[in-house]
């Protein structure tokens, strides 16, 4: 019984909140159709004493001219409300880039803008490339446009100019619409008298203030475009002058040179390949060399402390022959 009770509520609220809705439309557009029908009356009602001393024709000719009038206002003061977001694109070549980006800038900051981004290339001096992009009022765009115009010479211009003043308007109604119905479910939570109407409520209000947030973000965005208008400023230096290559030389004497040339090159390569060997091998030199003078001085030693072989005879002595003789005396 208390669930169907509770999903009894629930439904109700839900309902409530529609038919709230759907009521505050309707009396917005009755408020809205009241009020053209009030503004409507009175101004008939003036008008009709002032035709009677006239003739019908003056009486046409009256409204004419002030339908022609009326019109004209309606028009000017239209003119004058639309919202424009103004956007261009600059390019301008510069003696100094660096003088020109400093002129730019002190000319934006006095008409009450800011720089919003910069990208330099190309390094410094008579090869720099700059590229400013300025936020500037509307109010003084066109003005700020001509002024940096005459920085340097004008190599390029683009320019868009996007009418956002219908766009505006349909934002700011739909947010109006929207607070007011966030109000409505904000009341009917303080009413609520369960839990259940409660949350089904809290989940209402919650869709709806996103809503919210997200058309107060578009409405702040458009306001940003029409107060601020962008101008992308590219400043880039004189077309340095071109150096034409070295023609080369040909006949006998420039092939002479040629090889002169050659040889020397190689001359220079082969010394420079036997100073990398060198110096690859210097560790290892400096630790043989002690090696190799300890081995040296070893093997004098023993050649030095070796003692002499005499020399063997060619012919043994002959010991027979004189035995012989000596016997014969």
């Amino acid at each position: 019984m208390d669930l169907r009770v509770r999903r009894a509520g629930a439904a109700g609220a839900l309902a409530a909140v529609l038919l709230l809705a759907g009521c505050s439309a309707d009396g917005e557009r009755s408020s809205g159709s009241a009020a053209a029908a009030d503004a409507k009356g009175p101004a008939q009602a003036q008008g009709a004493p002032a035709a009677a001393p006239g003739s019908g024709g003056a009486t046409a000719g009256t409204g004419a001219g002030g339908t022609a009038a009326a019109t004209a206002g309606t028009a000017a003061t239209a003119a004058t409300d639309r919202q424009i977001a103004y956007q261009a694109k600059l390019t301008l070549r510069v003696d100094a880039v660096d003088d020109a980006r400093t002129r730019a800038v002190d000319l934006v900051v006095r008409a009450g803008g800011y720089v919003a981004a910069e990208n330099l290339r190309g390094g410094t001096g008579d090869t720099a490339q700059s590229t400013l992009t300025l936020k500037v009022p509307s109010a003084a765009y066109q003005a700020t446009l001509d002024g940096l115009g005459g920085l340097g010479t004008r190599l390029g211009l683009s320019s868009q100019a996007d009418d956002l003043t219908q766009q505006i308007a349909d934002t700011d109604s739909r947010v109006k619409s929207m607070q007011a119905s966030v109000d409505r479910v904000r009341a009917l939570m303080a009413d609520a008298k369960s839990l259940s109407e409660v949350v089904s409520l809290e989940g209402e209000l919650t869709r709806r203030e996103s809503d919210l947030e997200s058309l107060q973000r578009q409405q702040q965005q458009l306001t940003a475009r029409t107060s601020l208008s962008t101008v992308t400023l590219e400043l880039v230096t004189r077309q340095p002058a071109r150096v034409e290559p070295k023609q080369e030389e040909t006949g006998f004497w420039a092939s002479v040179g040629h090889a002169l040339s050659g040889g020397w090159h190689a001359l220079v390569t082969l010394v420079r390949a036997v100073l990398m060997v060198l110096a690859a091998l210097a560790p290892f030199l400096v630790l043989l060399a002690p090696l190799g003078w300890l081995l040296r001085r070893r093997l004098r030693a023993r050649r030095t402390g070796s003692p002499a072989v005499p020399p063997r005879p060619t012919h043994a002595p002959d010991t027979d022959g004189e035995g012989g003789t000596g016997g014969g005396a």
